[in-house]
C-alpha cells in the first residue's frame, strides 16, 4: 500500500507535514522513477481559432500506481506546468475515472495501469501559421512498496495551418476522452444534510437517478481545504428509481460547505461509469425530483433510461422519418408502386410490403454493424456519420442523380441491363429488387435527418453493448418501414387511394423533381470537403446525364447505330471519371481550403456566431454570459430547419442582445471527435443539438428537443437569464 503514512493525524496541516517530511525521507532511498510520460496531440496540422486535445499518457511499471486530482488521505496528484507560445492557452487537466482503495482505515484514488490525462490547448484566431513547440513539465508521485516523487519534461511541436486535420493518434486520444466521466445532468444528482452535525463531523446524503443494472455505486469528492469528504460509503435505501448514499464529512474550516464536486460512480456488470457533478448542499432532502417544471415540456430527459422506454422512441423516431424531408420523394415511389398493383395482385402487393421491410432492416443492420465496428476501432460513432465522408457523397449523389432521370423517361433498363443504369432503374421497378431497393435507399436517405424521439433513442444506443445497438436499430428499422407494411397488409386502406390510369406515368415524372431537389440538397454539402472545387462534380453530372440520355434514346428506342452510342456512352462515363473525377475534382482527397467551421455571419437576423470548443463556453459562463450553442451540420436538414424556423430569428437575436449571451456553433459536418463526445455526454447519437446554459455557471444546460419552435427556445433563454 502506497500509504506511508499509517497512524497519520486527522488534521489536516499535521498531516501533509508528516506526508511531505515522509516522501522527503523516500526521495532519499530511491529516484528512480517507474513512470514514462509523453505529449501527443490529437491533431495536425491546428487551425487558429480552433482548440485541439493534447494527450498526456503516464505508463507505470507493473505494480506501481500515481494518484488522482484528489489523492485521498494519503498521496500527491500529478500536476502539469505548461510552457506554451504566445497565443496557446491551455485548460484543466481531464482526468479519467480512478480506482478507489481502501486499506487500514486509508482511503486513497489511484491509477494502477497506464492512463492519459488530457488537456485542451486553445489556439488564438491570429496566431501565424508554421511550427510551434509546446513544453510540459510534470510532476507526479509514484507508489508501490515505497513512494517516489517523480518529474519529467516533455515536448511537442503543434504546427499551425489553414485546416484543422486528425493526426496519427487521434483514435487513441479520442478513445481516452471517451473513458472521461459524462456530463452529470444525465444522473439528475442532488445532495444534503442529513444532520445538523456534531463537533466537526456531519452526515451527507447524496441521491441521483439510477441506470438499469446497477450494482454498486460511490462517490468521489475533489479536493478541499476546508473540509474531508470521508471514503466510506453506506448505501441507504433511496425512492424507486433512485440510488442514494450516505457520506460523512469532516470539516477543518469555520463553516459546512455549501457545493460539493466529484464524480458519481456507477458499476453495471462489474463495468464502472462515472458522471461530473456539482452539487449545491441544501439542508433539506428534496420533496420531489429536482426538475424545472415550468421547462419540463421542452427538455429532453436526460435521466436513466429503461430499456423498454428506449425502444419505443427509437419505433416512434422510425415511424416520424416516414415524414422527414429527406424520405419524401421514396415515401412517393413506393405508393407508386403500391398503386400500379393494387389492382391485379393483392397478394403481391403484401410480398413486396414484406420485401421493402427486409430493405430497411437489412440497412439498419449494416448500420448497427458500422458503429460496432467504429466503437471497436476507438473511435466515436455518431447517427448520419457517413455524410461526413466525401466520396460517400460522391457516389451518393450521382446514385440519386440517375434514379431522377429515370424518373423523366430518360432511360429504361430491364434486369440485364448495364450498371450505369441499374441503379436508377431498381428504384422505380415494381417488383422484388424494387421494393428491397427502396428499403435501403429510404434508410440511406433517412440517416441525415433526426426525428423527435430518434436523438434520445440512439444516443442511448450508442453507449450500450453491441447486442442492445443491433436490437435498437431494429426497432427504428420496424417504424420506418410500418406503415408500408400496414398498408400492403390491409389493401382494403388502398381503396383511399386514386386509380391506376394514364396519370400515374405523369404523377412518376412529377416525382423526379424531389428526387433532383435531392440530388441538388447532396451536391450542396460536397464544397465542405471538396471547395470550389466540387464544381467539377456538376461537370460530371452533367456527362452522366448525357450519357443516360444517350443509352436511351439510341440503344434502347432507336434502331441504327447501336455501336456509335455505345461508344459515346462509355467515353463520357470513362472520360467523365478519369479526366473530371480523378483530375479535376480529386474525389478522394479533400480541399484543405475547404471551410471547416459553419459560421453565418451573414444571417438575416443578426446573430454573432462563434466558432464552438468546451473551453470557450467555460469562459463565457465563467463571465456571466449566458450560453446558447447550436450542434449543427450541413447534410442535417433538421439542423437546417431549425435554424431558420426557430433560432436565426429577429426574436432569438434580440433576446440573446438582451440577455448579453454568447452563441456558438458547433459544425459537426466533418465528424471532429470532439464534438462527438460532446453529444455523446448529452446522451445523443448525432445532430441537431441545441444547448442553453444559464447565467448561473452551477447550473447544468437545458437541452432542447430535436425539432424547434420559436417559442421553445425563447423559453429556456428567459430561464437561463435567471
Amino acid at each position: 500500500m502506497s500509504g506511508i503514512i499509517q497512524g497519520f493525524i486527522e488534521v489536516k496541516p499535521i498531516r501533509f507535514f508528516l506526508l511531505h517530511l515522509a516522501l522527503g525521507f523516500t526521495a532519499m532511498v530511491a529516484w528512480a522513477e517507474h513512470t514514462q510520460v509523453r505529449l501527443i496531440p490529437a491533431a495536425d496540422p491546428v487551425r487558429p481559432g480552433d482548440t485541439v486535445w493534447m494527450a498526456v499518457p503516464l505508463h507505470m511499471d507493473a505494480g506501481w500506481h500515481t494518484y488522482w486530482r484528489n489523492p485521498g488521505d494519503s498521496g500527491m496528484s500529478t500536476t502539469i506546468q505548461w510552457t506554451l507560445p504566445p497565443g496557446v492557452s491551455a485548460g484543466e487537466i481531464c482526468w479519467p475515472l480512478p480506482e478507489k482503495i481502501a486499506e487500514a482505515g486509508i482511503t486513497t484514488y489511484v491509477y494502477k495501469s497506464d492512463v492519459t490525462l488530457l488537456v485542451r490547448l486553445t489556439l488564438a484566431p491570429d496566431l501565424n501559421l508554421g511550427p510551434l513547440e509546446v513544453k510540459a513539465r510534470l510532476s507526479w508521485l509514484e507508489c508501490n512498496a515505497q513512494c517516489v516523487p517523480g518529474e519529467a519534461s516533455v515536448t511537442a511541436t503543434l504546427n499551425v495551418g489553414s485546416e484543422t486535420r486528425p493526426a496519427k493518434d487521434a483514435a487513441m486520444v479520442a478513445a481516452c476522452q471517451k473513458a472521461l466521466p459524462a456530463n452529470g445532468a444525465a444522473v439528475a444528482a442532488a445532495a444534503w444534510w442529513e444532520t445538523a452535525g456534531t463537533n466537526n463531523s456531519r452526515a451527507l446524503e447524496l441521491q441521483w437517478n439510477a441506470a438499469a443494472g446497477v450494482t454498486e455505486a460511490d462517490f468521489y469528492p475533489d479536493a478541499s481545504d476546508d473540509f474531508d469528504i470521508q471514503g466510506a460509503t453506506e448505501k441507504i435505501p433511496g425512492a424507486p428509481g433512485k440510488i442514494q448514499i450516505r457520506k460523512q464529512v469532516k470539516k477543518s474550516a469555520d463553516a459546512w460547505p455549501k457545493e460539493i464536486r466529484g464524480l458519481v460512480v456507477e458499476q453495471i456488470g462489474g463495468v464502472p461509469q462515472a458522471f461530473e457533478v456539482k452539487l449545491p448542499v441544501a439542508q433539506t432532502p428534496p420533496a420531489v425530483p429536482r426538475t424545472e417544471s415550468s421547462v419540463a415540456a421542452l427538455v429532453v430527459p436526460l435521466t436513466a433510461p429503461s430499456l423498454w422506454k428506449m425502444l419505443l422512441y427509437a419505433f416512434l423516431g422510425g415511424l416520424i422519418l416516414n415524414i422527414m424531408p429527406c424520405v419524401l420523394p421514396v415515401i412517393a415511389l413506393k405508393i407508386l408502386g403500391f398503386v400500379g398493383q393494387a389492382k391485379d395482385n393483392p397478394r403481391r402487393v403484401r410480398q413486396l410490403g414484406i420485401i421493402y421491410a427486409a430493405g430497411v432492416l437489412v440497412s439498419f443492420l449494416t448500420l448497427a454493424g458500422l458503429v460496432i465496428g467504429v466503437k471497436a476501432a476507438g473511435h466515436s460513432a455518431g447517427w448520419g456519420m457517413q455524410f461526413g465522408n466525401p466520396q460517400f457523397l460522391v457516389a451518393l449523389t450521382v446514385l440519386v442523380t440517375l434514379v431522377a432521370l429515370n424518373l423523366f423517361g430518360l432511360f429504361e433498363v430491364n434486369l440485364g441491363g448495364q450498371v450505369m443504369g441499374a441503379a436508377g432503374t431498381l428504384a422505380s421497378k415494381h417488383g422484388a429488387s424494387g421494393a428491397f431497393f427502396n428499403g435501403v435507399l429510404a434508410t440511406i436517405l433517412a440517416t441525415p435527418c433526426t426525428a423527435p424521439f430518434l436523438g434520445a433513442a440512439l444516443g442511448f444506443a450508442f453507449t450500450q453493448p453491441a447486442p442492445l445497438i443491433v436490437l435498437v436499430f431494429l426497432v427504428v428499422g420496424l417504424g420506418l418501414a410500418a406503415p408500408y407494411v400496414v398498408l400492403s397488409w390491409l389493401p382494403g386502406w388502398l381503396k383511399f387511394l386514386p386509380k391506376s390510369g394514364a396519370w400515374m406515368d405523369r404523377f412518376k415524372v412529377a416525382m423526379g423533381f424531389p428526387m433532383l431537389m435531392t440530388a441538388v440538397w447532396l451536391f450542396s454539402l460536397t464544397p465542405s470537403h471538396y471547395g470550389n472545387r466540387s464544381w467539377w462534380l456538376a461537370l460530371f453530372l452533367v456527362l452522366v446525364a448525357m450519357a443516360a440520355w444517350a443509352y436511351g434514346e439510341f440503344i434502347q428506342r432507336g434502331g441504327t447505330r447501336r455501336g456509335l452510342a455505345w461508344l459515346a456512352v462509355l467515353a463520357l462515363l470513362t472520360g467523365g471519371y478519369f479526366y473530371v473525377l480523378e483530375g479535376q475534382l480529386r474525389w478522394r482527397d479533400t480541399d484543405s481550403d475547404a471551410p471547416a467551421t459553419i459560421l453565418p455571419h451573414d444571417n438575416a437576423a443578426g446573430m454573432d456566431w462563434q466558432p464552438w470548443s468546451a473551453a470557450a463556453v467555460t469562459e463565457a459562463r465563467s463571465a456571466g454570459h449566458p450560453v446558447l450553442v447550436d450542434f449543427t451540420a450541413d447534410w442535417c436538414l433538421t439542423c437546417q430547419v431549425n435554424k431558420r424556423l426557430a433560432i436565426e430569428i429577429p426574436q432569438v437575436a434580440a433576446r440573446l442582445r438582451q440577455l448579453n449571451a454568447v452563441s456558438f456553433v458547433a459544425d459537426y459536418t466533418r465528424l471532429p471527435a470532439a464534438i462527438t463526445a460532446e453529444l455523446n455526454h448529452y446522451g445523443r447519437a448525432g445532430v441537431p443539438l441545441v444547448l442553453v446554459f444559464p447565467t448561473d455557471a452551477t447550473r447544468s444546460a437545458i437541452v432542447l428537443p430535436e425539432v424547434l419552435t420559436p417559442g421553445m427556445v425563447l423559453h429556456a433563454l428567459a430561464r437561463a437569464g435567471k
